[in-house]
């Protein structure tokens, strides 16, 4: 019989990350264990409070597939019993980290892709005063970030996009506005953003009304997220959005985002590959969807005040899989 455990646990963050839903000063996780046969897989979730997730829902969930895990669920199994969500992604990883293990291959090669030596990762620029996120966008440009992550809500987007741009003039900018703006104005922002040579627009609007993005000419790609969770997303999406961010957390595991990620690119959707706040553990399980993919924001754990053992490395706006790639 496979031995199954879930558990939460939080990780503080060396500075708060604030976006227009409010601000973290940590990360907090449900990770799943399984071992067979003296081989053990883990998986790692991030339970969000926009999709009525939380610590306690999640690891219900997990909780109501415990006994069909221990007598060896399947993937194939394993989405019909849980909707898309942390829960069913924590144990989607797990699953998949236990079979790697024991076919003793990397996830990429048990995947049949080949990952890069170096993956350029946005890094994220969180909401502040003007002249603050110009300094930390300033700031990770001369540690090597190239491209950064501007975050932003629904006050004085020009001059924090002005200040930012200003500091790191040569920086590939991406803007997230978390649902954050309305229909009103968006045009005219749209061509600020342009204007000031942002290369994506990330969820400007609330997903109900992703309606006012049919046939809205717009000088920029606009990305979907909140709009996006799995390929059933796709079909409202199209005319409305450039690309998709896709997230293990929202997909429910590896399963379902390598389908969507296939399943985009065929509907002629870019692909950007992104994170909540997590662990090591959560990006090295997403890791074989980045050749798939036009924007890497695989920061997550660089919020951290300490990661998990062992961590991937990021160094000079890149993060470096090669620890990844490789079977324990």
């Amino acid at each position: 019989m496979r031995k199954v455990k879930s558990y939460p646990e939080a990780w503080p963050l060396h500075s708060p990350f604030v976006i227009s839903r409010g601000s973290r000063t940590e990360a907090q996780v449900v990770v799943v264990e399984m071992e067979e046969n003296g081989v053990r897989g883990i998986g790692e979730a991030t339970p969000y409070a926009r999709y009525g997730e939380s610590e306690a829902s999640v690891l219900a969930q997990i909780a109501s597939v415990l006994t069909p895990l221990q007598n060896g669920m399947t993937r194939a199994a394993l989405q019909q019993a849980l909707p898309a969500g942390a829960a069913r992604n924590a144990i989607d990883c797990a699953l998949w980290d236990l079979e790697r293990q024991q076919q003793q291959q990397s996830l990429a090669e048990l995947c049949g892709v080949t990952l890069a030596s170096r993956i350029v990762t946005a890094h994220t620029v969180s909401i502040d005063t003007p002249d603050a996120m110009a300094s930390s966008a300033l700031a990770l440009w001369q540690h090597g970030a190239q491209l950064l992550k501007i975050k932003l809500d629904n006050n004085f987007i020009s001059e924090r996009l002005v200040a930012i741009r200003s500091a790191v003039p040569e920086a590939t900018l991406i803007v997230d506005a978390n649902e954050s703006w309305q229909a009103e104005g968006l045009a005219a922002r749209c061509q600020l953003l342009a204007d000031l040579g942002v290369a994506m627009l990330e969820q400007p609007l609330p997903a109900a009304h992703d309606a006012t993005l049919a046939n809205f000419i717009h000088p920029l790609p606009i990305c979907a997220d909140e709009s996006c969770h799995t390929r059933d997303s796709l079909a409202a999406l199209r005319g409305r959005y450039d690309m998709v961010n896709i997230k293990l957390d929202k997909t429910g595991g590896l399963t379902e985002a390598l389908a969507l990620a296939v399943s985009a690119r065929q509907q002629g959707f870019a692909i950007m590959l992104g994170c909540m706040l997590c662990t090591s553990r959560a990006i090295r399980a997403a890791l074989p969807l980045t050749p798939l993919a036009q924007f890497a924001d695989l920061d997550g754990p660089t919020w951290l005040a300490a990661d998990v053992e062992p961590s991937l490395h990021f160094a000079n706006g890149v993060l470096m899989p090669a620890a990844a790639s490789v079977a324990d």
